[in-house]
């Protein structure tokens, strides 16, 4: 029997991936939306798989957490996925990323680490909002633009985007009727500029000029950038810095995985100017923008090739490489790309 638009009665058990919390329900796993570690909560069933779990929204808090505050936005109230622990003090929000992160190290790599999370500089000036220099929203029939509620394509219309940076909203895309339209990509750069697509059509700049450690990137429109407005320009300083502490070897031959326009590999050449850099990406657009970006740096090329491909090809020859470092997608290296890079035996990998 289906739970499917039930509600139940549910003892929130922990943070899970994603968002989300786990609890228990006639031997069934829970995923539950909106809710906080520690409460007991009404929740309404919205999908039910047919095997070991089901997922459902809060509907009642029987017993808030001390940690539970208002969302700060309306939309997400209403459905809207993006913010899904607004409903969370931001110190609190941070501490159960934290959980997640050593519980994943802890089970998939069985490295059991007490990891220390800081702020990203400026953000808790901001209260943990307007960080977001890239904002997708989708348009329904009606040529609303905006969120969709989870697991759904439901636009929920909003009057606000607290999460984007101030100079998306500005713009105010998000408020103008979009009718025959189907998705809106918003993006501002480092160096003030905006630019929206509206489905494959461009509107403000032609290119956005990214600039990171004393590079300028030169990115066409829909291009991928780290969407928090401090994590290029971190993530490329905390590389240098490992780089810094290990015996690196920058005249011997390096890489860069999963390598998008060279963030990596081309700041750390400009830090190092020796370094020899194969930057490896799958994307033709990402490969096009790195090249220009980095014209003027001649150890560094571009390969547009499947990254598992790539390693395989040169795991099966006495090529060494010195460090590789790779930034893989959301869903990660897989096992496979693992195992050929242990193949490949680089000294250092970041």
């Amino acid at each position: 029997m289906t739970l499917e638009g039930n509600s139940l009665e549910l003892q929130i058990e922990k943070i899970a991936h994603g968002g989300i919390c786990i609890a228990r329900h006639e031997g069934r796993v829970v995923f539950v939306s909106g809710a906080i570690p520690g409460e007991k909560v009404i929740a309404e069933v919205f999908e039910d798989s047919g095997k070991s779990f089901v997922r459902a929204r809060v509907s009642e808090v029987i017993e808030a957490s001390p940690h539970r505050v208002e969302h700060f936005w309306r939309a997400a109230r209403q459905g809207a996925g993006g913010a899904e622990f607004g409903h969370i003090d931001l110190q609190y929000q941070r501490e159960l990323k934290r959980q997640v992160l050593v519980e994943a190290l802890s089970r998939m790599a069985k490295l059991n680490l007490d990891i220390p999370v800081e702020a990203v500089p400026g953000d808790d000036e901001a209260g943990g909002l307007q960080y977001r220099t890239r904002v997708q929203l989708n348009v329904d029939e009606a040529g609303n633009a905006g969120p969709v509620r989870e697991r759904t394509n439901e636009v929920i219309f909003t009057k606000k985007l607290p999460l984007a940076v101030p100079e998306i909203e500005e713009l105010q895309v998000h408020l103008k009727n979009w009718q025959g339209a189907k998705k809106i990509f918003i993006a501002a750069s480092s160096t003030g500029q905006t630019q929206y697509l509206v489905d494959k059509t461009v509107h403000g700049a032609t290119n956005l000029i990214e600039r990171v450690n004393n590079r300028t990137f030169r990115l066409a429109p829909g291009a991928f950038w780290q969407v928090h407005k401090s994590a290029a320009q971190l993530l490329s300083s905390e590389v240098i810095s490992r780089l810094e502490e290990i015996d690196f070897q920058p005249q011997k031959s390096n890489l860069d995985l999963y390598a998008g326009a060279g963030l990596f590999s081309a700041t750390i050449s400009e830090k190092f100017p020796t370094a020899k850099f194969t930057a490896v990406e799958s994307h033709r657009g990402a490969v096009e923008d790195g090249k220009k970006s980095a014209s003027d740096l001649t150890n560094l090329r571009f390969i547009r090739s499947d990254v598992l491909e790539f390693i395989r090809r040169e795991a099966s020859k006495t090529v060494s490489y010195d460090t590789v470092v790779l930034d893989p997608p959301r869903s990660g290296a897989a096992g496979k790309v693992i195992e050929q890079l242990i193949r490949l035996a680089p000294r250092n990998i970041i």
